[in-house]
């Protein structure tokens, strides 16, 4: 029998928006594994090809993502230990990294790189199997290119909606060019919500053990409002635009970044919703887990909740 040659390449900001997603809005409660996305890639190629899992192998992994630069990210210490313990994940699993600096804080020519690296290994590596991990439409001519070669692609994608604490809608989609293009089109989300498949060991093992429950966001401020004799007090109508004392301001650090949201920690480790609109002299995109910041707590659609937050050195305190 002869042996299915698999290379598989991630996008990295796509991997980590679906990560996301299972991590905080679904009831899985917690993150992807890729060494169990490579285990259920293995099987589905053996299900789909009629060949043995063991002649099925992975013999290339690659992963593409932007990365802030050095001088932003040693602002926030625990956040390069967080990417480093990934890169450590990524290292075990096989997986070679492919980084580029954020333009901007937006990651700019990604997806060219990803296509042309892929496209070469493709002609090189000669994978019988090249599994594409994305919904991403700028993969198409990736995809037809991969198909003129004889390699077939296997893609893993996902369509998912959801609503953030704010109850704003967030959707994941996939090109429906793409799945078209695609020799074996797997929408990944259809498979781990299925009921027939709730204690399959490989749908199972795509995720990671779940982690200890994060904190919610306190009802109560800390320190109270209006406890401040000078304060004036904001509303969800000027919330961004607040011009408060500095004594209004409570410290503290992100604890998690979303696509259009995100939530603070002061020191007593209360933590704090806010809305993308709340943010002051900053872009979400720019801000990082664990960085130092300042913030106020004003009234939001859901409750008490950030508001007129600042990075720290922007606002002059170091």
């Amino acid at each position: 029998m002869r042996l299915s040659r698999i290379g598989v390449f991630y996008d990295g900001g796509y991997f980590a928006k679906v990560s996301d997603y299972y991590r905080y809005a679904h009831p899985r409660g917690t993150r992807l594994s890729i060494p169990g996305l490579h285990a259920f890639a293995r099987h589905e190629v053996s299900e789909r090809e009629q060949i043995e899992v063991r002649y099925c192998q992975i013999v290339d992994a690659h992963y593409f993502r932007g990365r802030f630069p050095a001088h932003i990210s040693q602002q926030q210490p625990q956040k390069l230990v967080q990417d480093r313990r990934f890169d450590d994940v990524l290292m075990r699993a096989g997986v070679t990294t492919h980084y580029l600096p954020r333009v901007g804080g937006e990651e700019k020519g990604i997806d060219v790189w990803m296509a042309l690296e892929a496209l070469e290994l493709a002609l090189y590596r000669r994978f019988d199997i090249l599994v594409l991990v994305t919904g991403d439409g700028d993969y198409v001519p990736l995809a037809r290119k991969l198909n003129s070669l004889g390699t077939r692609v296997m893609l893993l994608a996902w369509d998912c909606t959801w609503q953030d604490p704010a109850g704003q809608p967030e959707t994941i989609r996939t090109s429906q060019a793409l799945i078209e293009e695609a020799t074996y089109a797997v929408m990944m989300h259809n498979i781990i919500d299925d009921p027939a498949r709730r204690n399959d060991v490989v749908t199972n093992g795509l995720f990671l053990p779940p982690p200890p429950p994060e904190p919610k966001p306190a009802s109560v401020p800390y320190p109270s409002y209006a406890s401040y004799p000078s304060a004036t007090r904001p509303n969800d109508e000027n919330a961004a635009g607040v011009v408060a004392q500095e004594a209004d301001f409570v410290t503290g650090s992100v604890y998690s970044i979303h696509d259009t949201y995100g939530f603070v920690q002061d020191t007593e480790h209360k933590t704090w919703f806010f809305h993308k609109d709340n943010l002051v002299g900053v872009r979400l995109e720019d801000l990082q887990p664990y960085e130092r910041v300042r913030f106020a707590i004003g009234a939001g659609p859901r409750g008490e909740q950030a508001i007129a937050v600042k990075r720290m050195f922007e606002a002059g305190n170091g």
